[in-house]
């Protein structure tokens, strides 16, 4: 039974990776992106749904030009989600394709690829673009912590506001 937990996170960051490299390599060729700050957002605990799940969530961006901004938000994954997770803490690097952006600019839709795995510990990415305009990427800037029993991968949206 234990080998076959651990086959399963491992399958689930093979997944990880494919689906965020595939991510990656699917933005624009054209959209020039500069480094804009760095969002942090604690989710909320879940228990997945199988086909997909909805989280609540509290973010604090740290822009490297201005003072911070806090948002609040809601994470939706669609794709397989089986098991338990509780808070989670994600780390983003924010992207932007121009400087000078007002204040609460990251808010809006955010759509991209994801995938976790939890046994006690996990781990997860989720890459997506999105926000005012689509003109925002985030990427993972660590991976993401987490504590639970749980293996997720599939289409991610995230909504942002202040």
């Amino acid at each position: 039974m234990r080998a076959e937990l651990f086959a399963w996170v491992r399958r689930g960051l093979l997944a990880a990776g494919l689906i965020a490299g595939g991510a990656i390599g699917s933005a624009p060729a054209d959209a020039a992106y500069i480094r804009a700050g760095v969002l942090t957002c604690k989710v909320a605990g879940s228990v997945g749904l199988i086909i997909g799940s909805s989280k609540g969530m509290t973010c604090t961006f740290s822009p490297t030009f201005r003072g911070i901004e806090s948002y609040g938000g809601r994470i939706n994954k669609v794709g397989l989600d089986i098991g338990i997770t509780g808070e989670t803490v994600i780390v983003w690097a924010v992207l932007a394709s121009q400087t000078g952006f007002p204040v609460g600019a990251l808010a809006g839709r955010y759509v991209g690829a994801s995938a976790e795995a939890s046994i006690v510990i996990g781990v997860g990415a989720n890459v997506l673009v999105g926000g005012s305009n689509k003109s925002f990427a985030l990427q993972p800037l660590s991976i993401q912590g987490q504590l639970g029993l749980n293996i997720a991968a599939g289409i991610t949206s995230l909504d942002l506001w202040r």
